[in-house]
Protein backbone atom coordinates (compact mmCIF):
# COMPACT_ATOMS: atom_id res chain seq x y z
CA UNK A 1 0.00 0.00 0.00
CA UNK A 2 1.34 3.26 -0.84
CA UNK A 3 2.12 5.82 1.67
CA UNK A 4 0.58 9.14 1.96
CA UNK A 5 2.82 12.29 0.71
CA UNK A 6 3.13 14.36 4.02
CA UNK A 7 4.88 18.10 3.60
CA UNK A 8 6.55 18.82 7.52
CA UNK A 9 7.04 22.24 8.13
CA UNK A 10 9.02 22.87 10.80
CA UNK A 11 11.71 20.98 12.90
CA UNK A 12 10.51 17.43 14.83
CA UNK A 13 12.62 15.55 17.29
CA UNK A 14 13.55 11.90 16.24
CA UNK A 15 10.41 10.31 17.92
CA UNK A 16 8.13 12.61 15.69
CA UNK A 17 9.89 11.59 12.40
CA UNK A 18 9.92 7.79 13.04
CA UNK A 19 6.04 7.95 13.29
CA UNK A 20 6.23 10.32 10.39
CA UNK A 21 8.10 7.68 8.42
CA UNK A 22 5.99 4.30 9.37
CA UNK A 23 2.91 6.13 8.17
CA UNK A 24 3.62 8.82 5.46
CA UNK A 25 6.00 9.57 2.53
CA UNK A 26 7.46 12.64 4.28
CA UNK A 27 8.93 15.44 2.51
CA UNK A 28 10.93 17.71 5.04
CA UNK A 29 11.69 20.77 2.75
CA UNK A 30 11.00 24.49 2.87
CA UNK A 31 7.22 24.95 0.80
CA UNK A 32 9.11 27.04 -1.80
CA UNK A 33 11.77 24.26 -2.70
CA UNK A 34 8.61 22.00 -3.13
CA UNK A 35 8.19 20.82 -7.20
CA UNK A 36 4.89 21.21 -9.06
CA UNK A 37 4.37 17.72 -9.39
CA UNK A 38 5.03 16.98 -5.46
CA UNK A 39 2.72 19.89 -4.96
CA UNK A 40 -0.42 18.70 -6.76
CA UNK A 41 -0.39 15.20 -4.58
CA UNK A 42 -0.38 16.94 -1.06
CA UNK A 43 -3.23 16.57 0.45
CA UNK A 44 -1.93 17.56 4.11
CA UNK A 45 0.80 19.72 5.52
CA UNK A 46 2.73 18.83 9.52
CA UNK A 47 2.96 22.38 10.32
CA UNK A 48 5.37 23.42 13.39
CA UNK A 49 6.42 27.32 12.55
CA UNK A 50 5.70 30.35 13.72
CA UNK A 51 6.11 31.53 10.72
CA UNK A 52 3.10 32.82 8.69
CA UNK A 53 0.87 29.85 6.63
CA UNK A 54 -0.31 32.46 4.16
CA UNK A 55 -3.11 31.96 1.75
CA UNK A 56 -0.10 32.12 -1.16
CA UNK A 57 1.08 29.40 0.19
CA UNK A 58 -2.18 27.47 0.10
CA UNK A 59 -2.39 28.38 -3.11
CA UNK A 60 0.90 26.99 -4.26
CA UNK A 61 -0.66 23.70 -2.62
CA UNK A 62 -4.07 23.19 -4.71
CA UNK A 63 -4.76 19.80 -3.31
CA UNK A 64 -4.52 20.89 0.48
CA UNK A 65 -7.26 19.77 2.49
CA UNK A 66 -5.49 19.71 5.99
CA UNK A 67 -2.75 22.10 8.30
CA UNK A 68 -2.05 20.11 10.78
CA UNK A 69 -0.81 22.29 13.58
CA UNK A 70 1.49 21.31 16.50
CA UNK A 71 0.78 23.30 19.21
CA UNK A 72 -2.41 24.67 20.71
CA UNK A 73 -1.59 28.41 19.29
CA UNK A 74 -2.54 28.52 15.40
CA UNK A 75 -2.45 32.29 14.81
CA UNK A 76 0.32 31.73 12.34
CA UNK A 77 -2.16 30.23 9.76
CA UNK A 78 -4.50 32.07 7.76
CA UNK A 79 -7.55 30.01 8.59
CA UNK A 80 -10.11 31.96 7.07
CA UNK A 81 -7.97 31.76 3.98
CA UNK A 82 -7.71 28.42 4.67
CA UNK A 83 -11.73 27.77 5.33
CA UNK A 84 -12.42 29.66 1.79
CA UNK A 85 -9.99 27.15 0.59
CA UNK A 86 -12.26 24.29 1.67
CA UNK A 87 -8.69 23.64 3.96
CA UNK A 88 -9.41 22.10 7.86
CA UNK A 89 -6.90 23.55 10.39
CA UNK A 90 -6.24 21.44 13.37
CA UNK A 91 -4.34 22.05 16.42
CA UNK A 92 -3.11 19.81 19.59
CA UNK A 93 -4.96 21.36 22.99
CA UNK A 94 -5.42 19.96 26.56
CA UNK A 95 -2.61 18.06 26.31
CA UNK A 96 -0.17 20.87 27.24
CA UNK A 97 -2.63 22.23 29.41
CA UNK A 98 -1.28 20.94 32.68
CA UNK A 99 2.36 21.82 31.59
CA UNK A 100 1.55 25.44 30.58
CA UNK A 101 -0.54 26.00 33.81
CA UNK A 102 2.20 24.68 36.34
CA UNK A 103 5.06 26.72 34.54
CA UNK A 104 2.76 29.84 34.87
CA UNK A 105 2.05 29.42 38.87
CA UNK A 106 6.27 28.16 38.76
CA UNK A 107 6.99 31.90 37.09
CA UNK A 108 5.10 33.66 39.76
CA UNK A 109 6.89 31.64 42.54
CA UNK A 110 9.82 32.55 41.35
CA UNK A 111 9.46 36.04 40.30
CA UNK A 112 7.62 36.80 43.81
CA UNK A 113 10.07 35.17 46.12
CA UNK A 114 12.76 36.10 44.29
CA UNK A 115 14.61 32.65 43.36
CA UNK A 116 16.35 33.52 40.11
CA UNK A 117 18.29 36.20 42.50
CA UNK A 118 18.50 33.64 45.02
CA UNK A 119 20.01 31.15 43.13
CA UNK A 120 22.62 33.79 42.07
CA UNK A 121 22.78 34.99 45.22
CA UNK A 122 24.65 31.66 46.49
CA UNK A 123 26.45 30.94 43.29
CA UNK A 124 28.35 33.72 43.33
CA UNK A 125 29.29 33.65 47.23
CA UNK A 126 27.40 36.96 47.87
CA UNK A 127 25.46 34.89 50.88
CA UNK A 128 28.78 34.68 52.33
CA UNK A 129 30.61 37.76 51.63
CA UNK A 130 26.50 39.93 51.83
CA UNK A 131 24.73 37.69 54.59
CA UNK A 132 21.22 37.23 53.88
CA UNK A 133 19.25 37.95 50.63
CA UNK A 134 16.75 40.96 51.06
CA UNK A 135 13.84 39.89 51.78
CA UNK A 136 10.42 39.29 49.25
CA UNK A 137 6.95 38.69 49.21
CA UNK A 138 4.57 36.49 49.78
CA UNK A 139 2.04 34.37 47.22
CA UNK A 140 0.19 32.85 49.59
CA UNK A 141 -3.40 35.06 49.91
CA UNK A 142 -2.24 37.34 47.06
CA UNK A 143 -4.92 38.77 44.84
CA UNK A 144 -5.08 37.04 41.21
CA UNK A 145 -6.84 38.09 38.25
CA UNK A 146 -6.85 35.47 35.30
CA UNK A 147 -6.88 37.22 31.66
CA UNK A 148 -8.72 34.30 29.31
CA UNK A 149 -10.29 31.70 31.41
CA UNK A 150 -9.95 28.85 28.46
CA UNK A 151 -8.78 25.34 29.30
CA UNK A 152 -5.25 26.83 30.14
CA UNK A 153 -6.42 29.87 32.09
CA UNK A 154 -8.87 27.43 34.30
CA UNK A 155 -6.38 24.96 35.22
CA UNK A 156 -3.95 28.27 36.17
CA UNK A 157 -6.88 29.41 38.45
CA UNK A 158 -7.19 26.05 39.88
CA UNK A 159 -3.85 25.71 41.37
CA UNK A 160 -3.65 28.90 42.79
CA UNK A 161 -6.61 28.01 45.06
CA UNK A 162 -4.29 25.81 46.90
CA UNK A 163 -2.09 29.53 47.76
CA UNK A 164 -5.26 30.99 49.57
CA UNK A 165 -5.93 33.54 46.17
CA UNK A 166 -8.88 35.34 45.99
CA UNK A 167 -9.48 34.90 41.83
CA UNK A 168 -10.76 37.11 39.49
CA UNK A 169 -10.96 36.43 35.63
CA UNK A 170 -11.75 37.94 32.52
CA UNK A 171 -13.21 36.71 29.38
CA UNK A 172 -15.69 38.03 26.63
CA UNK A 173 -18.72 35.91 28.57
CA UNK A 174 -18.78 34.97 32.36
CA UNK A 175 -17.99 31.19 33.22
CA UNK A 176 -19.38 28.61 35.10
CA UNK A 177 -17.22 28.81 38.25
CA UNK A 178 -17.05 28.60 41.79
CA UNK A 179 -18.93 31.06 43.47
CA UNK A 180 -16.10 33.11 45.29
CA UNK A 181 -14.74 33.43 41.41
CA UNK A 182 -15.14 37.06 40.28
CA UNK A 183 -16.24 38.17 36.92
CA UNK A 184 -14.63 41.13 35.43
CA UNK A 185 -15.96 42.41 31.93
CA UNK A 186 -12.84 45.17 31.58
CA UNK A 187 -9.27 44.31 32.20
CA UNK A 188 -8.05 47.46 33.87
CA UNK A 189 -10.84 47.53 36.27
CA UNK A 190 -10.03 43.96 37.59
CA UNK A 191 -6.21 44.84 37.37
CA UNK A 192 -6.74 47.77 39.51
CA UNK A 193 -8.32 45.39 42.30
CA UNK A 194 -5.24 42.44 41.42
CA UNK A 195 -1.62 41.81 42.81
CA UNK A 196 -0.83 39.78 40.05
CA UNK A 197 -2.34 39.62 36.38
CA UNK A 198 -1.85 36.11 34.53
CA UNK A 199 -2.32 36.37 30.84
CA UNK A 200 -3.78 33.23 29.34
CA UNK A 201 -5.24 33.95 26.04
CA UNK A 202 -5.12 32.92 23.15
CA UNK A 203 -3.33 34.65 20.02
CA UNK A 204 -4.27 36.17 16.77
CA UNK A 205 -5.99 39.86 15.87
CA UNK A 206 -8.88 39.46 18.40
CA UNK A 207 -6.46 39.52 21.42
CA UNK A 208 -3.74 41.82 19.90
CA UNK A 209 -2.66 44.44 22.45
CA UNK A 210 -5.27 43.71 25.16
CA UNK A 211 -2.97 44.16 28.05
CA UNK A 212 -2.28 47.88 27.32
CA UNK A 213 -0.59 50.60 29.37
CA UNK A 214 -3.66 52.04 31.28
CA UNK A 215 -3.92 48.16 32.63
CA UNK A 216 -0.49 47.77 33.28
CA UNK A 217 -0.42 50.90 34.79
CA UNK A 218 -3.86 49.88 37.03
CA UNK A 219 -1.48 46.86 38.00
CA UNK A 220 0.93 49.25 39.52
CA UNK A 221 4.25 49.25 41.38
CA UNK A 222 3.63 46.41 43.66
CA UNK A 223 2.02 44.00 40.94
CA UNK A 224 2.85 41.57 38.77
CA UNK A 225 2.37 40.42 35.33
CA UNK A 226 2.77 36.76 34.49
CA UNK A 227 2.38 35.98 30.27
CA UNK A 228 1.98 32.54 29.04
CA UNK A 229 0.07 33.11 26.07
CA UNK A 230 1.44 35.45 22.96
CA UNK A 231 3.73 37.99 23.19
CA UNK A 232 0.93 39.80 21.14
CA UNK A 233 -1.48 40.04 23.49
CA UNK A 234 0.77 42.75 25.68
CA UNK A 235 1.70 45.92 24.55
CA UNK A 236 5.12 45.81 25.04
CA UNK A 237 6.53 48.78 24.56
CA UNK A 238 4.04 49.79 27.41
CA UNK A 239 5.42 47.02 29.40
CA UNK A 240 9.36 47.76 29.09
CA UNK A 241 8.48 51.39 30.08
CA UNK A 242 6.39 50.15 32.92
CA UNK A 243 9.13 48.01 34.22
CA UNK A 244 11.87 50.52 33.76
CA UNK A 245 10.42 53.34 35.23
CA UNK A 246 9.06 51.15 38.42
CA UNK A 247 4.99 52.26 37.46
CA UNK A 248 4.98 48.39 36.93
CA UNK A 249 6.39 46.35 40.05
CA UNK A 250 7.78 43.14 37.76
CA UNK A 251 6.76 40.47 35.33
CA UNK A 252 7.64 37.19 34.55
CA UNK A 253 7.31 35.74 30.40
CA UNK A 254 7.33 32.79 28.48
CA UNK A 255 6.36 34.36 25.49
CA UNK A 256 7.97 37.71 23.31
CA UNK A 257 6.36 40.07 20.77
CA UNK A 258 9.51 39.21 18.74
CA UNK A 259 10.75 35.91 19.18
CA UNK A 260 13.57 34.18 19.44
CA UNK A 261 15.33 37.51 19.39
CA UNK A 262 13.71 39.78 21.88
CA UNK A 263 13.99 43.07 22.90
CA UNK A 264 17.62 43.98 24.65
CA UNK A 265 15.83 46.41 26.76
CA UNK A 266 14.49 42.95 28.69
CA UNK A 267 18.21 42.08 29.47
CA UNK A 268 18.93 44.53 31.30
CA UNK A 269 15.75 44.40 33.61
CA UNK A 270 16.08 42.90 37.41
CA UNK A 271 12.22 42.89 38.21
CA UNK A 272 11.74 39.97 35.80
CA UNK A 273 11.90 36.50 35.40
CA UNK A 274 12.54 35.56 31.54
CA UNK A 275 11.57 32.33 29.72
CA UNK A 276 12.44 30.57 26.36
CA UNK A 277 8.48 30.19 25.31
CA UNK A 278 9.53 26.53 27.23
CA UNK A 279 6.17 26.78 28.72
CA UNK A 280 4.67 23.17 27.23
CA UNK A 281 8.25 22.26 26.35
CA UNK A 282 8.68 18.87 28.44
CA UNK A 283 8.98 15.31 27.13
CA UNK A 284 6.01 13.90 27.85
CA UNK A 285 4.01 17.27 26.54
CA UNK A 286 5.52 17.18 23.53
CA UNK A 287 5.43 13.53 22.55
CA UNK A 288 1.60 13.96 23.67
CA UNK A 289 1.14 16.98 21.15
CA UNK A 290 3.04 15.05 17.98
CA UNK A 291 0.89 12.19 18.82
CA UNK A 292 -2.22 14.12 18.78
CA UNK A 293 -0.76 16.04 15.36
CA UNK A 294 -0.70 12.64 13.97
CA UNK A 295 -4.00 11.06 14.90
CA UNK A 296 -5.41 13.76 12.90
CA UNK A 297 -3.68 13.53 10.42
CA UNK A 298 -4.64 9.68 10.40
CA UNK A 299 -7.87 10.87 11.02
CA UNK A 300 -8.09 13.10 7.51
CA UNK A 301 -6.37 10.13 5.63
CA UNK A 302 -8.81 7.93 7.05
CA UNK A 303 -12.07 10.10 5.89
CA UNK A 304 -12.82 10.01 9.95
CA UNK A 305 -14.36 12.60 11.72
CA UNK A 306 -11.10 15.24 12.77
CA UNK A 307 -10.18 15.20 16.97
CA UNK A 308 -9.35 18.95 17.27
CA UNK A 309 -10.82 20.76 14.39
CA UNK A 310 -10.32 24.68 14.62
CA UNK A 311 -12.64 25.67 11.38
Amino acid sequence: MTKPDLLLIGDYPGWDMQAFQAGYTCHHSPLDQVDAALASRLRAVAFKDHIPFTAQMMDQLPSLGLIANFGVGYDAIDTQAATARGIKVTNTPDVLTDDVADLAVGMLLAITRNMVQADTWVRSGDWARRGPLPLNRTVTGKRVGIVGLGRIGRAIAERLVAFKTPISYYSRTPKKTPSDWSYHADITQMAAQCDALVVALSGGPDTAGLITAAALKALGPEGTLINISRGSTVDEAALLTALETGTLGAAALDVFATEPACDPRFATLKNTVLQPHQASATIETRQAMGQLQRDNLDAFFADKPLITPVN
